[in-house]
């Protein structure tokens, strides 16, 4: 329940904030000097096309739509088969305030993405999901030299500093609910974290206290849940797996929070949130996105080594570094990813206003901010040369 009013709210702030961006800024630039004029105007692209995912698929759907409809273009919305419904009847509303063919909705598995990123009367694809199905949308957007958008996967690091306060409580909680909220299937979650040895021990016993206090499983329409099920079956024998493969190594695998709906919790896809402790800079839950309940929190001895695993990994989406805050953005300035948050994680870090994207393998061009409408305009430059000979064309 908090998930989705907390989705329903950002929606809602991103329509407002967006329509008063593109009033302002989709607009005709007019330069003339003594050579004559140059009008330059943001054209639509076209025909856009956008695949959605399952994890907030109404926030991830209308980032896309708002824009490219307010810049005048038509659209086809193609969301997860995992999350079809809420974001089918927002488009089905949206769309009765335009002309028919303005916005469609589609739905299917792979083949229909497959026609989006491949058709040839689409000129722009909006794709936000897993990186390996964007290395296929490039691919296929390729061979018509569509425009795109990529969000993709990131396996986000937290790094936590020598100076960190252990006593600041609303800070630890702050991380626990950047790991855990919606069971960890945000792609801006905190999913690996790095602590500095020499408080690694207290902070790792605050941490778990913390996390059983916050974390309630169970039916997520109880107000009182503050963590629900994981989406599907594929993805709970996933993160399983990911948890299993760290206990046969060795690690301590630490089960947190408090099952207040044993009925509900036995019948759905649920995890327990779990903290893996002892595990290797190199093993499976540490170099794969779990996208879901699991956490690794490994020590480090200095602060180049944690910004090198960091860093490592072939994603770059967002991250975090918690600690005295000059010290902190000193240390973030280091990190290749889209988005750094300071003592602070996951969406209580995030900020329609500000561009959203990532580096390296996790994707292309940005979302959010005032810049977004970008994505979806191709600047058009027409010029006005006044009559006469010009000045720099010789005779």
């Amino acid at each position: 329940m908090y998930d989705a009013k907390g989705e329903l709210t950002i929606s809602t702030m991103w329509m407002d904030y967006q329509s008063g961006i593109v009033k302002e800024q989709i607009k005709d630039y007019i330069f003339e000097d003594e050579n004559g004029r140059v009008i330059v105007a943001d054209d639509p692209v076209g025909v856009v096309g956008a695949i959605t995912p399952w994890n907030y698929p109404i926030i991830l759907s209308l980032v896309k739509v708002v824009p490219a409809l307010l810049c005048g273009n038509t659209m086809v919305v193609k969301p997860s088969p995992f999350a079809p419904f809420a974001i089918h009847k927002i488009i089905e509303i949206i769309a009765s305030e335009f002309p028919n063919g303005v916005l469609n909705i589609v739905h299917g598995g792979g083949e229909v993405g497959a026609e989006l990123t491949s058709n040839p009367k689409i000129l722009k694809v909006a794709f936000t999901g897993g990186t390996k199905t964007g290395s296929t949308i490039m691919k296929a957007a390729a061979d018509t030299i569509k425009k795109i958008t990529l969000e993709l996967g990131g396996n986000d690091p937290g790094i936590v500093l020598e100076d960190f306060d252990l006593n600041d409580e609303k800070a630890i909680r702050r991380m626990v609910i950047g790991n855990f909220l919606t069971g960890g299937q945000i792609c801006m979650i905190a999913k690996r974290v790095y602590v500095h040895r020499s408080i690694y021990e207290e902070f790792v016993k605050k941490y778990i206290e913390t996390a059983n206090k916050w974390i309630r499983l169970g039916n997520p329409l109880n107000p009182e849940v503050t963590v629900g099920p994981v989406n599907n079956s594929k993805q709970v024998q996933f993160v399983q797996s990911l948890v299993d493969d760290a206990k046969g190594q060795g690690c301590e695998i630490v089960k947190l929070g408090t099952i207040i709906d044993e009925e509900i919790f036995n019948k759905g896809y649920f995890l327990q949130p779990t903290l893996v402790l002892g595990a290797d800079y190199n093993s499976r839950i540490v170099v794969e996105e779990q996208f879901g309940p699991a956490v690794p929190i490994l020590p480090y001895d200095s602060e180049e080594q944690a910004i090198a695993e960091a860093n490592k990994i072939d994603y770059g989406l967002t991250s975090s570094v918690w600690g005295e805050e000059d010290h902190a953005i000193r240390v973030a300035r280091q990190i290749q990813a889209g988005v750094t948050m300071i003592n602070t994680a996951a969406l209580q870090g995030f900020d329609i206003r500000f561009p959203f994207g990532g580096v390296k393998q996790s994707g292309i061009g940005r979302e959010f901010g005032p810049g977004s409408f970008v994505a979806y305009t191709e600047e058009h430059v027409m010029t006005v040369p006044k009559s006469g000979d010009l000045p720099y064309i010789p005779e």
